[in-house]
């Protein structure tokens, strides 16, 4: 699926060395070293946004490892998903997406560890 190029290049603010990649049809967004909210630990991971319907949720956004934070204890459901030959972890997160750019889909994911 073709994204409009300047909703990827919002991208580049969370992670100049955003990458877009396909498996299965689907298209995911690789986010390098992804800066997170204060307090996580760690401070930065390497993120994979699916933007698309995935799993009973809206859009998605996998982190290469399990994110602590003092706010709140997140539901790590997805652990170990093989998703372009990486392994990848979600916790539980819904949120109205209907008509968000991909950089406002980071934003509303990232909320939840605020």
């Amino acid at each position: 699926m073709d994204f409009p190029a300047d909703q990827v290049a919002e991208l580049k603010a969370f992670a100049p060395g955003v990458a877009s990649c396909e498996e299965r049809g689907v298209t995911y967004f690789l986010l390098p070293n992804l800066q997170l909210p204060a307090g996580c630990v760690p401070p930065t991971v390497d993120a994979l946004l699916c933007p698309t319907p995935r799993d009973g949720y809206e859009s998605r956004l996998f982190f290469s490892q399990e994110i602590t934070t003092g706010a709140r204890t997140q539901n790590w459901h997805v652990k170990n998903e093989r998703i372009v030959d990486r392994s990848w972890f979600a916790f539980s997160w819904k949120t109205n997406q209907a008509g968000l750019r991909l950089a406002q889909m980071v934003t509303e994911h990232l909320c939840a560890l605020k």
